[in-house]
């Protein structure tokens, strides 16, 4: 195949096709009803699984429902509602300050822009870029301003040559050059699972692929 002698583009094309073959629809796995939803248990999220953020996300929005609620909230009850998740302290406090800073500075509403997301405790880059990705750009409200970039991603676009960068803000910025801006969301999303199901950090299972074209870049791409 000599993929690691293609241009860095077609070498982007190529991984894109193969990662739709795989995960032909895809959407973030976070179960959300509204962007206020979203935006909460997306804070909740880092160093924690999706399917436990899933667990106390629907107790957490039953009893503190809106950005109101839960900007009254004491503390330390989030704390108990949200006890599995990693960090649930420090997350505690944000979910609270960021409803209150939702009601204070936003009319209770949650911003569609970057530079408002990230003014919100506990909202980064990568926080920001989830909501605007899949909120707001999924139903026409904005355009996309960034690419998700996580642990996953930061992985998988050094090991499959996308990028020789290591920090997510210089790959966000590669990654963005490589893909066009429409599929930037689906992408991140695949790269993502593609990571958490083949491209491990320590034990990848490219060889176990029934795709043979991934066994092959694998290879190549681990060839000295």
């Amino acid at each position: 195949m000599n993929y690691k002698t293609l241009p860095l583009k077609q070498k982007a094309t190529l991984i894109a096709d193969l990662l739709e073959k795989d995960y032909p629809k895809v959407e973030t796995p976070l179960i959300h009803k509204n962007e206020f939803e979203l935006l909460i248990a997306t804070i909740l999220s880092p160093q924690t699984k999706d399917e436990t953020t899933n667990q106390v996300t629907p107790s957490l929005f039953s009893k503190y429902p809106t950005a109101k609620e839960l900007s009254k909230a004491n503390v330390e009850d989030v704390e108990n509602i949200i006890r599995l998740v990693n960090y649930y302290k420090n997350k505690a406090k944000h979910v609270v300050a960021t409803a209150n800073m939702l009601i204070e500075e936003f009319g209770g509403q949650v911003p569609k822009t970057m530079d408002d997301l990230i003014q919100l405790p506990g909202v980064g880059r990568k926080v920001a870029n989830v909501v605007i990705n899949e909120w707001f750009v999924k139903n026409g409200l904005a355009d996309p301003d960034g690419f998700v970039i996580d642990t996953h991603v930061l992985r998988v676009s050094k090991r499959l040559g996308l990028t020789e960068n290591t920090t997510p803000e210089k790959v966000e910025k590669d990654l963005m050059a490589l893909f066009p801006k429409k599929d930037w969301d689906k992408i991140s999303l695949r790269l993502i699972f593609h990571g958490r199901e083949w491209s491990q950090a320590k034990s990848p299972r490219y060889m176990e692929h029934p795709n043979t074209k991934w066994r092959e870049i694998y290879k190549e791409v681990n060839q000295n």
